[in-house]
């Protein structure tokens, strides 16, 4: 394969990388509009894996070395199913249980990013975990302290804001790998 077609075959697949992560902003966008459709969706979502979870856990179980590691794993895999199953048949408990795990996650990041930052030289990105660290204090203590109404804005509105996220990123990545292939073609035409 030359160069000409090489790059022209990039372009045309950025194209395409480019034209998904248009459809995956607009996706996420629609998930920040519908925020506690999108909580019931990942909370059934979570909930499914789970109880896939829970069925690996049980085939595992069976070739574990020792009758206390077998056990151990039964009730890993019976605690996976239980906490799975109940998560897909009450989306709205586990919505405002999810909810709460989330902001106590939320502070317990800012801890762990405060302790990353100043275990780092200051001119190392020190600022940045730190106001990393502030951010998700913030969000956590906001989560908390309107828990558990905010379980109908919260997990949705951070879903759809990440995958809002992860389509313009996307985007302006292929946009920028298209846009390189093609001046490549034409300098080397």
């Amino acid at each position: 394969m030359d160069t000409k077609s090489l790059s022209h075959e990039v372009s045309r697949r950025a194209g395409w990388s480019t034209l998904m992560g248009v459809l995956t902003a607009a996706i996420g966008a629609v998930m920040i509009a519908y925020p506690l459709a999108t909580a019931a969706a990942s909370t059934v979502f979570v909930g499914s894996a789970l109880i896939i979870a829970a069925a690996a856990q049980l085939v595992f179980a069976f070739s574990s070395p020792t009758a206390g590691k077998f056990i151990v794993a039964l009730l890993l895999g019976a605690l996976y199913g239980v906490a799975g199953v109940s998560l897909v048949a009450f989306p709205g408990i586990g919505i405002v249980t999810l909810t709460a795990v989330l902001g106590v996650m939320l502070m317990a990041e800012a801890v762990l990013e405060v302790v990353m930052g100043f275990s780092l030289p200051a001119a190392a990105g020190r600022g940045g975990f730190l106001l990393n660290a502030l951010f998700s204090l913030l969000l956590g203590v906001m989560i908390l302290v309107r828990w558990p109404s905010s379980s109908i804005w919260a997990i949705g509105t951070l879903v759809g804001v990440a995958v809002l996220f992860n389509g313009i990123t996307r985007a302006v990545i292929s946009g920028k790998i298209r846009h390189d292939a093609r001046a490549f073609s034409a300098a080397t035409a």
